[in-house]
Order: C-alpha cells, then sequence, then structure tokens
C-alpha cells in the first residue's frame, strides 16, 4: 500500500476532520486528501494574524473556494498571547497551543471529531516547540502518521494537480526574529514587505531574517547572482520599508536557521 492511500485510510478511520490550513505545501496536500475522502466532514480553519502574510490568507482563501471546501476564518493575534512578543525560545509553543484551542473549539462548535495539523516526518528533525503543543491538545497530525516526507507531499501534490506542489517553503514571519528580540506589529510588516519585493523579483525560497534593524536576506545559493543584480532596488525598497542596513547571508537559505544560536543561549 502506498503512503497516499495509507493517508486517505487513516482520515478515514478519524470520521471527521478540521484542518488547521494556511495554504502551505503540507496543510494544502492534507486538506486536499481529507476533503476527497471524507467530503463535507473535513473542513478547513486558518488564522489571521499580523505574522501571516495577507498573500497566504488570499491564497487559503481562493483554494477553499475553488474546491469547494467549508473555510472558517478564526482570529488569532500572537502579540495578544502573554510572554510572546519576548520571542523566547518556546514562542511557536505558545502560538501553537493558542491557535489549536481555537480551533479545537471550532471543531466542537461543528461536531468533527478531530483537529488535524500538517507536519512531516522531516519536521522531527528540526527544534519544534510547536510540536509540543500538538501532543498536548491531542492533535492529529496524519501526514506524520503514515510516515510522508517532504518530497513525498511535494511528488503527491503534483499527482493531484495542486498549485502548491513547488510552492516555496513558508513558517509565519515570526521565526525571522531573533530569540529574545521583541516581536512588534511594525517590525513583522517590515518582513512582510521586505520578502513580498523578493517574490516579486522572481526568487522562489527565501528568507528575511530581522536582527534589530539590519535585514539578513537568505536565498538559494543558485540565485545569488540574481540578487546581486537586483541590489540597489533591493536596498532602496528595504530602507524605504525601516531596514538601516541590508546583508546577504553567504551560508544561502536554509530552514531555521535562527535556531542555530540556541545552544549559545542559557
Amino acid at each position: 500500500m502506498d503512503k497516499l492511500q495509507a493517508l486517505k485510510d487513516y482520515l478515514q478511520e478519524l470520521g471527521s476532520v478540521a484542518v488547521a490550513f494556511s495554504s502551505g505545501v503540507d496543510s494544502t496536500f492534507l486538506l486536499k486528501v481529507a476533503h476527497d475522502t471524507l467530503g463535507d466532514k473535513a473542513i478547513a480553519v486558518t488564522a489571521k494574524s499580523c505574522s501571516f502574510p495577507k498573500r497566504e490568507l488570499e491564497e487559503a482563501t481562493a483554494f477553499c473556494k475553488a474546491e469547494g471546501i467549508k473555510q472558517v476564518i478564526v482570529e488569532s493575534e500572537e502579540l495578544s498571547i502573554e510572554g510572546f512578543s519576548h520571542n523566547p525560545k518556546n514562542r511557536c509553543y505558545l502560538c501553537k497551543h493558542e491557535l489549536f484551542e481555537k480551533i479545537i473549539a471550532v471543531a466542537k462548535e461543528r461536531n468533527l471529531q478531530y483537529v488535524a495539523e500538517g507536519s512531516n516526518m522531516d519536521d522531527n528533525g528540526d527544534y519544534r516547540p510547536g510540536l509540543q503543543a500538538v501532543a498536548e491538545l491531542q492533535v492529529k497530525s496524519p501526514l506524520r502518521h503514515v510516515g510522508l516526507t517532504k518530497q513525498e507531499i511535494r511528488d503527491y501534490s503534483h499527482q493531484l494537480g495542486l498549485p502548491t506542489w513547488d510552492k516555496q517553503s513558508f513558517a509565519c514571519l515570526s521565526s525571522r526574529f531573533v530569540y529574545g528580540e521583541e516581536i512588534t506589529e511594525q517590525k513583522l510588516g517590515m518582513v512582510d514587505k521586505a520578502e513580498q519585493q523578493l517574490l516579486d523579483l522572481g526568487f522562489h525560497q527565501l528568507r528575511v531574517r530581522i536582527h534589530g534593524t539590519i535585514a539578513r536576506i537568505e536565498v538559494l545559493p543558485a540565485e545569488f547572482e540574481k540578487l546581486l543584480q537586483h541590489r540597489e532596488q533591493i536596498v532602496t525598497a528595504f530602507k524605504n520599508y525601516g531596514f538601516t542596513y541590508v546583508t546577504m547571508d553567504l551560508q544561502g537559505y536554509r530552514m531555521g536557521s535562527m535556531n542555530e544560536t540556541l545552544h549559545l543561549k542559557g
């Protein structure tokens, strides 16, 4: 039995689910398979917040409309969570716990048995405090349950004709901040506009990390030359957004680069 069929069988066992849906590669695939398998017993729940770019919310809404999937949008303002804005090491846990509690409430209101989220096997390797909230609140992780990797999810998404099969990996904008640096709505907006600028220029996989008022750009090494070609345009735009210095990370894009300093902190 292939993993796609195993996923369908597992979702059938669950019976009904509210899927935490961000329009990313993983949650789009999970939602599509859940809806194909369970019909109206699978709905999407999307969080609206200042750390979630408008473009992602619009993509999530458009996908649900095109697929005929019921979508519920919940307000999830992370900056109002006690301690979150100070950006502690467990920031992601605080956020996910609050978000999943809201999705659980939505599921109960609609008599859906479970809440499901889209983490995959590759998420087991990095520092992921959000998975602690998943475990504590008994949220289901169907993709991990059947052993799906990121590449397998992309391959199956391609087979299913999903527009996200080659979409860049995304994490909430709060992940662009150094641990311990205060997260503010203004700085989230700076990062959002900066990343949108790079996306508009055609960069595929990227991050703009923020260190005070310094922007540290991560793109794939293959796109270093392109970044330099647009250097003046990027610097001008970033300074207009509020950055003082604009830098390029010579290591290039990598997942969880802000976690590289965790061992240096007490």
